[in-house]
């Protein structure tokens, strides 16, 4: 059942990525099209869902292995694109979004790693979604960059078809991508102050990297805030420090769960 369900929303997601492609490429606007269209990406979200606490919840408690917490992520951001799609212009980030949720999906299926199930209190468990949730803005927010960075490179040399001419105006999108970021530093916050009361030693070998990078990256991103509000930061200043930010979080801890548990 397991192996159905991650397969269908996989070619779900794919349909769904591909229909809006077409969009862009053809330069479509009825919303029919995109109506049925995040139809089926809700469809492959809820099946992706499925697969996602199936590949999690293990006999012998909860799998936060590196590609059952990559598909958690990849989900998390699908589920919040999906939802703020309903509010803004964001359909071209399904483009991105779903091929990468239906990667992760099937990467989780397939058993590249030995089981890491394990008993987690309640208190671990709150720091991990917290962390999780935090990623999943973080990574939303760099997808805004990048498209954010694109559009200005376009509207500079006068190129304001494809695309460009699909992304709601400059100022929006930089609202968006601060909107998002925000959101995310506050849960990154949150997820850094629950793991000092929750976890017994932040700093042990096997976390001494994650918990660095994870606080360098807070940093970079509480300047980039800050250097919004005092000194109007904004476009590709924004951008490289967004893009700063999210490699840091991501080494820490994609990094270190890669380098402990698929290659030493």
């Amino acid at each position: 059942m397991l192996i159905i369900t991650t397969v269908v929303a996989t070619l779900c997601y794919l349909i769904a990525a591909f229909m809006q492609w077409r969009r862009l490429s053809t330069r479509e606007h009825d919303e029919s099209r995109g109506r049925s269209l995040r139809l089926i990406g809700a469809g492959a979200f809820v099946l992706h869902g499925y697969a996602v606490y199936q590949v999690l919840h293990q006999p012998d408690g909860i799998d936060l292995g590196f590609f059952p917490v990559g598909s958690l992520i990849a989900w998390v951001v699908t589920g919040l694109v999906l939802l703020s799609s309903l509010r803004q212009k964001l359909d071209n980030l399904f483009i991105g979004v779903f091929p990468l949720a239906a990667i992760t999906a099937l990467l989780a299926l397939g058993g590249f790693e030995d089981a890491q199930a394990k008993p987690y209190a309640g208190g671990l468990i709150a720091h991990i979604l917290l962390s999780l949730l935090a990623y999943s803005l973080f990574t939303i927010a760099t997808l805004q960059a990048v498209l954010l960075w694109r559009q200005e490179a376009a509207l500079k040399h006068h190129h304001t078809r494809g695309l460009v001419a699909s992304l709601p105006p400059l100022q929006i999108m930089e609202r968006l991508l601060f909107d998002s970021l925000w959101a995310g530093f506050i849960l990154l916050t949150a997820s850094l102050l629950s793991g000092v009361i929750f976890v017994e030693n932040l700093f042990a070998q096997h976390l001494a990297h994650k918990t660095a990078l994870s606080l360098i990256a807070w940093v970079v991103y509480a300047i980039l805030l800050g250097g919004r509000y005092f000194l109007g930061w904004r476009g590709r200043t924004a951008v490289r420090w967004t893009l700063v930010g999210f490699v840091l979080l991501m080494l820490g801890f994609f990094g270190s769960k890669l380098v402990l548990e698929l290659i030493l």
